[in-house]
Formats: C-alpha cells, structure tokens, sequence
C-alpha cells in the first residue's frame, strides 16, 4: 500500500491532476516567460543602483532620482500598453515589448562596456525600464482572460513563483559574475534572453481577446480611474509600494556599503526572496483562500511592516536573512491577491486599462520608493532606525488604509455581480 502511493504513476497523476490541469496552458507559458525574463531582469538591473553609486559617483539622492524618473516613465508607457492590449489584442503588444527589449539591453551592453558618459546610461538605463514593463498588463489581462475569477489569487500565485524563480536564479548569478566579469555582460545576457522570450510568445502564445474590442483612445487610457473602489486601492497600493521599492535600490547600498556585505551577499538576500516565494507562494496562497482579500493586504502589509523595520538592527548575514524571510512572507501573502481584486474589479473588454493602471501604482510606489530611501540614507548615515522605521510607519498607515477601504467596498461596490463576501 505505501509502495502504491509514493509510485512514479501515482505521483506523477497527482501532479497532472491536482496542478497542471487546474490551470490553462497558456498560463504555464506565460509562467515559463515571467521566470526566464525576472531571471534577466535581476542578474544584471538590481545592481545598477551601486554601479551609478560606486562607479560613477552619483550620491543615493541622485540615484533614487533616476529611479523615479524611470519610474515615471514606465509608469506612463504601462497605461499606454494596457490601452493598445485592449484594442489590438494582448500578443501583438508582448511581441513588440519584447524586440524593444532585447535591442536596448543590447544598447546598455554597449554603453556601459565603452564607459560613454552617465547622462546617456541613465536614459538608456529608463528606456530599458519602460520596455520591460510595458508587457505587464498585456501579461496579466490574459491571465485574467484565461482564468475564473474564483481561481484569479490562486493563478496569479503560480506565475509568482515562476517570477520568482527567476529572482532566485538571476541575482545570484549576476553576483557571482560580478566577480570575474564586467557589468555590461550581465545586460548581454538579457538582450539574448529576450530573444528566447520573443520566439516562445510567437511560438506558443494564443491571443486570449477572442471578440473585437472597442478602439481606445488616449482620453479613454484613463478611464479605469473613474472607478473609485479601483482608484482608492490603487492609491493606497502606492503608500505600500513606497515602502516595497526599497527592496532593490536602499537595500542594496544599507547591506553593501553601511553593513559591508559583498555584492554576492545581497544576491544572496534576493535569491532566499526568490527561493521562498518558489517553495511557499502556492500553499499559502491555498490557505488563504477564504480569508477575505481586504483582510489578506492588510495582513501582507503588517508583516512587510515587521520586515522592514528588522534591519535597523540587523548587523550580521543572518541577521539580514532572517529579516528577508519576514519582508518575503509579506509579498507572499500581499502581491497575488492585489492582482486578483484588479481582475475583479476590471470589466473583460478593459482588464489592459485597468492592469496598465494599477501598474502606475507599482511603477510610481518602486520609483518613489528609492528616492525616499535614499533620502532617508543620505540625512541619517548613522541612524539605521530612521531610516527604516520611518518605511516600517508607511507599511503600517496604508495597512490602516487597506482596512478602511474593505469596509466601505463591502457597504458601497458591486463587483461586477460577484459575491462581496470575498472582500
């Protein structure tokens, strides 16, 4: 009897079952692309942060400020996205994306090999950032497409963790590279997996948008925002993101240059977020499934709160590992269920609108974000605690945010006819 369930069969059965075959195709593509493009993305972009910092002088205020201008930029190019994902359907946009994005990683490769002057990195560097971006909404509206709205947590979890795979394998990577190669190798890699991406979404990627869908024009590109249950949660989103955003420009400069780890440390921190979310996102996800989603944000960002405020007295590896563990639990818990209220709240017809839109949340969140970090570092460079227990307070606001805003959708939101018992 033990033989029979621990059998290969069995196993494999169990898994075609009970996982593969709870979720279209098309969504284990778009996960198999999200894990080899987060790959690209972290083994070469989190570290460009310390490149502008050590290598060519820029203080952590400046840094943080090329950060929000990228930010804002592809902030902007999101919503356009969404818009055109709408109207021409959701692959033409990720091809487009795509090629874009290999000719500019192909550029940063370049430009930071022949060490032309920084003005011209930085706005590559945003170019690159507004590329890599605009294929989100795309991306996620055809998960939505693709999935009930009763599944939508759970799905978005699952190409989490192939996200964040690709977090586990890139930053280690590109740290150990860092080691024996110049930084402009690591944006090679990305142009070339671009390139890998660009023929699996030609190859394999079915549009999901089966009717014709109306034109959208550039006053319509802002129309989701009229929806206030949609529009307060995405403002509230941006108070988290803030805090979230740290994650890849303050920490890298606190834990390299302040605590004096090596650069193979912090891809270290980056690999154990990616590791975690790989081994844990789907079944916590599981186990939240009748917790109501006001509830479950409010939760991700206390324990992002938690997080954040153990490195104002984390000193060693082990310190900084255990307080990553925290900051990762909350993103396990937070980020799938922001996606699946936007898929909620978002009519069919305008779920590229509606992602583009609250990708402006995140955009703006993770470009205000190192701007505020690098503040906090440069006015307190002997004051850990300022720094982050001032991010800590802005976790812990917007979770009094996300509480309030629960209990008035439940009182005033119909959500397209589905039951507000969720919420």
């Amino acid at each position: 009897m033990n033989s029979f369930w621990f059998s290969p069969s069995y196993l494999k059965t169990r898994l075609k079952t009970g996982l593969i075959d709870r979720f279209d195709r098309g969504v284990w593509i778009l996960t198999l692309i999200g894990l080899i493009n987060s790959a690209a993305f972290s083994l070469s972009l989190p570290f460009i942060s310390l490149y502008l910092y050590q290598e060519r002088g820029l203080s952590m205020t400046q840094v943080g400020l090329v950060i929000l201008l990228s930010g804002f930029a592809s902030a902007i190019i999101q919503m356009i996205a969404g818009a055109l994902a709408d109207t021409f359907g959701r692959k033409p946009v990720m091809l487009l994306t795509s090629v874009a994005s290999a000719v500019i990683y192909g550029a940063m490769t370049i430009f930071i090999g022949f060490d032309v002057p920084v003005m011209m990195i930085i706005l590559t560097y945003i170019l690159l950032r507004c590329a890599l971006m605009a294929t989100r909404p795309a991306s996620q509206a055809m998960i939505a497409d693709l999935t009930p709205k009763d599944r939508l947590t759970e799905t978005y979890g699952i190409v989490r963790i192939g996200n964040n795979l690709g977090w586990a394998i890139g930053p280690m990577l590109g740290g150990f590279l860092l080691i024996g190669l110049p930084y402009a190798y690591l944006f090679g890699v990305g142009a070339i997996v671009c390139l890998i991406t660009l023929y699996i979404i030609s190859k394999y990627i079915k549009e999901s948008i089966s009717n014709s869908v109306e034109w959208v024009s550039l006053t319509k590109i802002f129309s989701a925002g009229k929806d206030r249950a949609f529009l307060w949660f995405t403002i509230l989103s941006i108070l988290l993101f803030i805090v979230v955003g740290q994650f890849i420009s303050t920490l890298s400069v606190f834990t390299v240059d302040r605590l004096h780890f090596s650069e193979a440390d912090y891809g270290m921190l980056l690999t154990l977020n990616g590791l975690m979310v790989f081994a844990l996102q789907l079944p916590v996800t599981r186990i939240l499934h009748n917790v109501s989603k006001s509830h479950v944000v409010v939760m991700g960002s206390l324990i992002y709160a938690a997080g954040y405020l153990m490195f104002a007295w984390t000193s060693s590896l082990g310190m900084a590992f255990l307080a990553m563990s925290v900051i990762t639990m909350g993103e396990i818990v937070f980020a799938p269920t922001t996606l699946a209220v936007v898929g909620d709240l978002s009519p069919p017809q305008q779920r590229g609108r509606y992602m583009g839109f609250y990708g402006l949340s995140e955009m703006l969140g993770f470009s205000l974000g190192p701007m505020v970090g690098g503040a906090l570092l440069d006015a307190h460079p002997d004051s850990a605690l300022s720094v982050w227990g001032t991010l800590a307070a802005l976790a812990l606001l917007s979770a009094v945010g996300f509480y309030i805003w629960g209990r008035l959708i439940r009182k005033t939101v119909s959500l397209n006819g589905q039951s507000l018992s969720r919420y």
